[in-house]
């Protein structure tokens, strides 16, 4: 995690990143029945751009990294902004035991793509999901590995087919995906859109 360790600092710096935030939080409010009374769980949370975007439409958000550097400049934040109901949280469901909350929506943006076993991540949030509770997901549509470049061990995005099938395998339903934003970058050919999916499924 060292490379994200290194960007957090400058990580809010970036408009597209925070845009994207923002409008993954509005999908997931017009998508996610009762969010006022929910209890949420941000993981993957980097710096809270999504959690902070969250915050005012919900009960409480947990946000969890697994990155120091990232959980030292998300305090910072949280300090700074004076709010309540944000509380930072050094996880990785990968090594780490299940935190022994349970939650109503769970969230990330832009998280399942680092993760090698996305069907063991998906069985964790199930098993942290209070009765009744939800995922609301952003990440890549499947792509050709530009996003990233060479050399640089991650998922290529995600076919929607398959994700929803890993979704019902893991005891979820309800699966539904939108597409939530599109990411701009520029490459030697040219500008490219990668678009960015939001599913929700229900526990």
């Amino acid at each position: 995690m060292s490379d994200f360790d290194a960007r957090a600092a400058g990580w809010d710096a970036d408009p597209q990143k925070v845009d994207r935030a923002r409008r993954v939080a509005a999908a997931l409010v017009a998508r996610v029945p009762g969010l006022a009374a929910r209890r949420v769980l941000d993981y993957g949370a980097g710096t809270g751009l999504l959690g902070f975007a969250l915050r005012p439409h919900v009960a409480e958000v947990t946000l969890a990294d697994s990155s120091a550097g990232m959980l030292e400049e998300l305090r910072r934040k949280i300090a700074a902004s004076g709010l309540g109901g944000l509380t930072p949280l050094r996880l990785d469901l990968a090594t780490d035991p299940a935190p022994p909350d349970r939650f109503d929506l769970i969230c990330s943006l832009m998280t399942l793509h680092h993760v090698p076993d996305t069907a063991g991540l998906l069985r964790a949030f199930r098993g942290l999901l209070a009765p009744g509770g939800l995922v609301g997901l952003a990440d890549l549509d499947a792509e050709d590995g530009s996003f990233h470049g060479p050399g640089v061990e991650v998922h290529r995005g995600f076919d929607r087919a398959a994700l929803g099938a890993q979704l019902a395998a893991a005891g979820f339903r309800a699966v539904h995906f939108e597409t939530a934003f599109e990411i701009l970058r520029e490459g030697e050919a040219g500008a490219r859109r990668y678009p960015v999916f939001l599913v929700t499924a229900a526990a």
